[in-house]
């Protein structure tokens, strides 16, 4: 091969290169930058699925759920799945999935509102098919063990509501009841939470995204994880020893979450459980220690998560929040 001819191929071989890298650039910023579909806001008159993903609900405990629906206009429907009792499940995997899924292509359900948390949604959320979901979005709501929803529907592109479940309203707050309301019905949502000694102060904007740290963790690799880049992190735990927050905030670390991160909320971390020789740290001296390096504002004991005043946070939505001495701001912007 001749001198001139081996330049030719060079240079045709630097140009499609550079096509190719910046084809795959442009893909991936489109991909990080995917606008979120908002499922069509409640009206009176439409129906709510409640239903189990995970844990039992074996109780007769849903008359207070349900009375707060129609005070909204809204009719309810229960599903299968509430009384089914297979061990700590509700259900088997597939009837879980089933019940889902029945709720999921039924048009005239509007929003499926998951009675509990526990464990048990990621093991069937392989078995659901979301062709008619894309069809017709509506709302899914909870929190703890539904992060796996939250996540997953975030990774299709769309939004869904993080905030309190079917068993927890007859002991939560008016302030997480109203907001619940606010955000199933298109209502401008804020909040303003008060200062705090651990804030990082700063202002950004970026998509919502999170939820249970655990299941945040778990995650992890597979189909349902997050992509974190330009986000906001919502984090909430209960019932952890403090090492296990430790050992998950650096595996987001180490997969490349945190550095990314616009900002991070901090929500409620409850309950949280020691060894005999102690970790040394709490769960927010943790969360501190493992994102100070990054230059991002921080909300630390934000009302969201296992705890009464569990406010909600639409996830997907861009937000904007504000930290300074005064306390700090968190704006859903439209």
């Amino acid at each position: 091969m001749n001198t001139s001819c081996f330049q030719h191929i060079k240079k045709r071989f630097t140009f499609c290169k550079i096509v190719f890298l910046t084809f795959a650039l442009h893909s991936f910023t489109c991909q990080s930058q995917q606008k979120m579909i908002t499922p069509p806001y409640l009206q009176k008159g439409d129906t709510v699925a409640i239903l189990a993903t995970a844990r039992k609900n074996i109780d007769d405990n849903l008359k207070p759920t349900i009375d707060l629906l129609h005070s909204w206009g809204l009719e309810a429907v229960i599903g299968s799945t509430i009384g089914l009792d297979v061990n700590q499940l509700a259900g088997t995997d597939e009837q879980r999935a089933a019940d889902f899924q029945k709720q999921l292509d039924n048009p005239n359900i509007k929003a499926i509102w998951c009675v509990r948390g526990g464990y048990g949604t990621v093991r069937m959320i392989d078995l659901l098919d979301f062709t008619k979901f894309r069809q017709h979005p509506k709302w899914i709501i909870g929190f703890s063990d539904v992060t796996v929803l939250h996540n997953h529907l975030n990774t299709m592109g769309y939004k869904s509501i993080h905030g309190v479940m079917p068993v927890t309203i007859p002991r939560a707050t008016p302030a997480a009841i109203s907001s619940m309301k606010a955000g199933l019905f298109g209502e401008p949502l804020s909040y303003t939470v008060g200062p705090d000694k651990m804030n990082r102060y700063g202002k950004a904007t970026g998509e919502l995204v999170g939820g249970n740290l655990s299941i945040l963790y778990s995650l992890l690799g597979s189909p349902s994880a997050i992509d974190c880049k330009d986000k906001i992190l919502f984090i909430e735990d209960l019932d952890e020893y403090l090492y296990h927050i430790d050992r998950m905030m650096m595996n987001l670390r180490r997969n490349g979450c945190i550095e990314n991160l616009k900002g991070i909320i901090v929500g409620g971390m409850t309950k949280m459980k020691d060894n005999e020789v102690p970790w040394g740290k709490n769960a927010v001296e943790i969360v501190d220690d493992v994102t100070k390096k990054y230059n991002i504002p921080v909300i630390f004991n934000f009302p969201a998560g296992h705890i009464q005043d569990n406010r909600a946070l639409i996830m997907g939505s861009t937000i904007t929040i504000e930290v300074n001495e005064s306390g700090s701001t968190v704006v859903f912007n439209k």
